[in-house]
């Protein structure tokens, strides 16, 4: 604890020491002045050991988990302990660089008695991740006011700041409905179904695909097949953070990185899932798996993919794409709906994956989505162009757009469908695509 002479004593000094230089032209002497600055000092002394016995700043804690969403206001909570009598203190928190406050500091009346006393500041939080650790400050007054008795400490505190999906929700509400079991569970299938129900008896109208020939063989008479729609389904997302994935975009009049909205149109993806009902999982790799969380289903294994991905950074590793392969064959043995989100702007991490993706397209319907920068694209798209430089980089653009279609064809010939979308479509195309898998019973 530092003791810091307030304005009054500040103020109560000065006029001591003026006093002291006027008094001799006065003829009051200069004993006044001595004994004037003599008793300041007293009493500014026994201000200051009363202070420090009776108005020591209190302790401070954040106990408990605090969610934010990243550019959304929220609240984070600060618990400040009483003491035997009331106290007037002066609080200043800081979070970080990761954060913003409207206001960093505030007076707090604490009243007497045992416990704590609760504090909410606003705080929006700038950056996606988990943060350990804040900075306190106090100020409390002495009794006479001619001191500040400040401190300050740092405390354990768990915010954690998750992808901003409210404004990527707004094109999906239809998804989200869950009135009445209407809208999100309830969807139109085509066709028949794919999955097994029971045998019975043959019917006039059944196809000859449908007989089951054994047990017709067995009971001497057609028996027919019955088929129901997919029930549940498993749903992984595979998030590339190598490299690749710190190429800036700009969203919403802010530069952020690539990886950032892969894992907004993830979450959404998965809470999509989460409201049809089907098992969902989360898969994060760069050079080698980070994070593999196996399908399960509800709002528990739903917040333990959303953890998961609140802590994923870009890397600085090149995708490792025969590892992730072995992976996913390897860990996953049903067949299950894999979105794979990467950049493939790189040629050889292009080729590396069109020649790993054929033997686990065999085994899972995997969907490519990618999101390329913003000078790839047609020759004759967007803005016309007006100088030279325009043209070269036009051409360029087109060139490489180019190499895009051609691995698209190339992942096609091996059963992976590759789609390239607009960063601020991510979301919409992939759930798009899962409710069309649903729907078509692909799976």
């Amino acid at each position: 604890m530092i003791p810091v002479p307030s304005r009054q004593l500040i103020v109560a000094v000065g006029s001591t020491a003026s006093l002291g230089l006027v008094a001799p032209v006065l003829g009051l002497g200069g004993e006044l002045g001595l004994l004037v600055g003599g008793g300041l000092a007293l009493v500014a002394g026994v201000d200051l050991l009363l202070g420090w016995i009776l108005r020591q700043p209190p302790a401070s804690r954040m106990d408990r988990v605090h969610r934010l969403s990243r550019e959304r206001k929220g609240e984070v909570a600060l618990i400040l302990e009483k003491g035997r009598r009331p106290q007037r203190v002066r609080v200043g928190l800081s979070l970080g660089e990761h954060f913003s406050l409207p206001s960093d500091e505030a007076w707090v009346e604490l009243p007497a008695g045992e416990g704590g006393h609760l504090t909410t500041w606003e705080c929006t939080g700038r950056s996606r991740g988990h943060f350990r650790e804040a900075t306190v400050a106090l100020q409390a007054d002495s009794p006479l006011l001619l001191w500040q008795l400040r401190c300050v400490r740092r405390v354990e505190a768990d915010v954690r700041v998750y992808p901003n999906l409210f404004a990527e929700k707004k094109p999906l509400a239809a998804v989200f409905l869950a009135r009445n079991q209407v809208g999100s569970r309830m969807q139109r299938t085509i066709g028949r179904g794919r999955e097994f129900e029971k045998l019975r008896d043959y019917l006039p109208g059944d196809g000859f695909d449908e007989i089951h020939w054994k047990a017709s063989a067995k009971r001497n008479r057609p028996i027919t097949k019955v088929f129901q729609s997919e029930r549940t389904q498993e749903i992984y997302v595979v998030i590339d953070s190598s490299r690749l994935s710190g190429r800036s975009v700009v969203h919403e009049g802010r530069e952020q990185p690539l990886l950032e909205r892969f894992l907004a149109a993830s979450m959404l993806l998965l809470l999509a899932a989460e409201r049809q009902g089907d098992r969902f999982g989360l898969v994060v790799f760069d050079d080698r798996i980070r994070t593999f969380l196996a399908a399960g289903q509800g709002d528990g294994h739903y917040g333990a993919c959303r953890e998961a991905a609140a802590g994923v950074r870009p890397g600085e590793a090149t995708p490792d794409i025969a590892e992730l392969v072995r992976c996913l064959r390897t860990r996953l043995r049903r067949r299950a709906l894999v979105f794979v989100l990467t950049d493939l702007s790189d040629p050889v991490v292009a080729e590396d994956f069109a020649r790993h993706a054929g033997p686990l397209a065999r085994q899972h319907l995997v969907l490519l989505s990618q999101i390329p920068p913003a000078e790839v694209a047609p020759l004759f798209h967007g803005p016309e162009a007006r100088t030279i430089e325009d043209v070269y980089a036009r051409v360029a653009g087109h060139a490489r757009w180019q190499e895009i279609l051609t691995v698209q064809r190339k992942l096609k010939a091996s059963g992976v469908r590759a789609m390239t979308v607009r960063h601020e479509n991510l979301a919409a195309e992939l759930v798009a695509q899962y409710i069309e898998v649903k729907q078509r019973q692909v799976l």
